[in-house]
């Protein structure tokens, strides 16, 4: 499985909202992203060749690390390059010393919970109507993984 890894700058910003508005029924705004970026959370963008596969935000909080977006594009899921940029993810953590890392995933994602729970990551709580949905909302499951 060929791929790259990318620290992402604002310039990646156009092709990171076509996955985000993609992959998601309740996409981050433009604005979101650039506001993570400014405030010193760390973008990574997955490419293989030219086609970028998918990214991730991750916030830097003391000795934790919080993944606050992760997505793959739609065409490429199911196909291991979610496992490879969450394996990256870890790897990035450990080299640089944090001792956890946390996340929220979507209740009803079940296939992102299924990815975090067999890399180790274990649910430690929920927010009651966290998310947006269809209708209503819906509960984040909220999960660590001690490195």
């Amino acid at each position: 499985m060929n791929y790259t890894i990318d620290k992402m700058t604002e310039q990646h910003l156009s092709e990171v909202m076509a996955i985000e508005q993609s992959a998601f029924t309740h996409p981050w705004s433009l604005q979101n992203f650039k506001d993570s970026l400014r405030s010193g959370s760390i973008g990574l963008i997955m490419y293989q060749e030219r086609l970028s596969l998918g990214y991730t935000v991750l916030m830097p909080v003391i000795d934790e690390l919080h993944i606050l977006n992760f997505a793959i594009t739609p065409l490429k899921q199911h196909q291991g390059f979610g496992q490879k940029l969450l394996e990256e993810v870890i790897d990035f953590a450990r080299q640089r010393h944090f001792k956890d890392i946390y996340l929220e995933v979507r209740e009803e994602n079940v296939t992102a919970h299924h990815l975090y729970l067999t890399n180790g990551f274990t649910e430690i709580g929920r927010r009651k109507g966290y998310y947006p949905k269809a209708g209503g909302r819906e509960d984040a499951i909220v999960m660590r993984k001690y490195l």
